[in-house]
């Protein structure tokens, strides 16, 4: 090659292309790498994608360090890397299946039952308020329906800062449950 050029050192001889082809500054950028990969993946949502990378990369950095050649070093990199990913898929993939459970932040509310504390006209934009435990609500029906204060309501949905709630029918007592 043209950017090639003839070294000796001592009584050893050998081509030298450049910095890149030097083991001793490739260790380094392969531990640089692998803390810009982990530093990635760290600032990355998702599951895992950048990991094996950072795995790889710091695989290849004990190579070099062991002292290993470019090429082995590479060698290195690739093998973890595709190890580390294949390693991971099972976790990915559960990771990806599941849902967000309905009893986190507002979506607890779900299922709980409430009083109308102020009338929710009706129509699609009738709202009004409801408590539900110790809090207080803005609440629309679920069907457009008209509910008055002091009836009791189920809450089937979220909707931002609002309940959708449905009636509540009475619980009407029968001769057997005296």
């Amino acid at each position: 090659m043209v950017f090639e050029r003839y070294l000796k050192t001592g009584v050893q001889e050998r081509w030298y292309r450049g910095p890149m082809d030097d083991p001793d500054i490739w260790r380094w950028v392969w531990l640089l790498a692998a803390g810009g990969f982990a530093a990635a993946e760290m600032f990355t949502a998702g599951t895992f994608f950048i990991l094996p990378f950072a795995g790889g990369a710091l695989a290849a950095s004990i190579a070099g360090f062991g002292g290993g050649g470019v090429g082995l070093q590479w060698v290195v990199f690739i093998l973890v890397t595709i190890a580390g990913a294949i390693t991971l898929i099972p976790l990915r993939r559960r990771l990806d299946a599941t849902e967000p459970s309905d009893g986190i932040g507002a979506r607890r509310l779900i299922g709980q039952s409430a009083v109308v504390l102020s009338d929710i006209s009706s129509g699609p934009t009738g709202s009004g308020d409801v408590q539900v435990g110790r809090e207080s609500w803005r609440a629309e029906s679920a069907d457009g329906s008209a509910l008055p204060a002091g009836t009791t309501v189920r809450v089937v949905d979220v909707r931002g800062t609002s309940v959708v709630v449905i009636p509540v029918p009475p619980v009407v007592a029968t001769e057997g449950d005296q």
